[in-house]
Parts: structure tokens; C-alpha cells; sequence
């Protein structure tokens, strides 16, 4: 169980009512099979991933990161459950999907900075980063469960 603080409730929310998932989730899942080229194995089914201008103009990486997103809302939702929340989610990556666990912290890494981006320093400050990483953890966390 994890346990939250106010601010930190304050904190998730207001970056989450501020960025749009239709945006950051392309752009993250995007940065993620650009500057971790190994992790495209995993989406074989893509078409083209061979390079930055194929991966930036696939029509499934955009869809892939609104889904990525739509999971995220999910856990906004359910931030006393998240757990039991991604149990399906983790159950699927492990055994259908067979996806190396370490790809979840690399994708929240770039879901991170896709937001901060976005949000810039003063919307995302350190406090912020703080509760949003913490946020981010306890999803990886979830996610990596089955593999546990």
C-alpha cells in the first residue's frame, strides 16, 4: 500500500489536468524506441521502426502511446489501487507479451520528460517531479508484479 500525502494527490492530478494524453503519450513512446533502439523488438508487429522519421510518422506508435496513456488515467483514478488496478496489465506483459520489465522505468523516464517539456519549469518544478516520479514508480512497480 501506498501512501500519499495531499500534496502529493495535488500534485499528480495538476499534471495530469494539464498535459493532454493524445500528445504526451505519442511523443513518449516515440522517445522511447529513439533513444532505446533495443526496445522496438518488442513492437515487431509496428511496421517500420527502422528509423527516427519512420518511428516518429508510425500510425501505431501514436496509438500505442494513447493507449500507454489511457493505462495511466486508469491509475490517476485508482491511486489507492494501482496494484490491483495493472494486475491484468502485468499478467499480460509477462506471459503473452514477454516484455523485459526494465522497458516500464524507461518509458516512465520518457513520459517524464515529455510532461516536464511540456509543462516547463514552473509547472514542473521539484516538488512536482517529485510526487509524479513517485507516481510513475508505484505504476512500474504494478506493472512489474507478475514478474516478481
Amino acid at each position: 500500500m501506498v501512501n500519499w500525502t495531499d500534496a502529493e494527490r495535488k500534485a499528480i492530478a495538476g499534471v495530469w489536468g494539464k498535459i493532454s494524453a493524445d500528445e504526451i503519450g505519442p511523443q513518449a513512446v516515440t522517445r522511447l524506441l529513439i533513444v532505446f533502439p533495443w526496445t522496438r523488438r518488442y513492437f515487431s508487429t509496428f511496421g517500420n521502426l527502422a528509423d527516427s522519421a519512420a518511428i516518429m510518422g508510425n500510425p501505431k506508435v501514436a496509438k500505442h502511446g494513447k493507449t500507454v496513456m489511457q493505462g495511466l488515467d486508469k491509475a490517476i483514478k485508482n491511486l489507492d489501487d494501482i496494484k490491483n488496478t495493472y494486475a491484468a496489465l502485468s499478467v499480460m506483459h509477462s506471459e503473452k507479451l514477454h516484455v523485459d520489465p526494465d522497458n516500464f522505468k524507461l518509458l516512465a523516464e520518457c513520459i517524464t520528460v515529455c510532461v516536464a517539456a511540456k509543462l516547463g519549469p514552473s509547472a514542473f518544478d521539484a516538488k512536482t517531479h517529485d510526487a509524479f516520479h513517485k507516481f510513475l514508480c508505484v505504476v512500474v512497480s504494478a506493472l512489474g508484479k507478475q514478474y516478481h
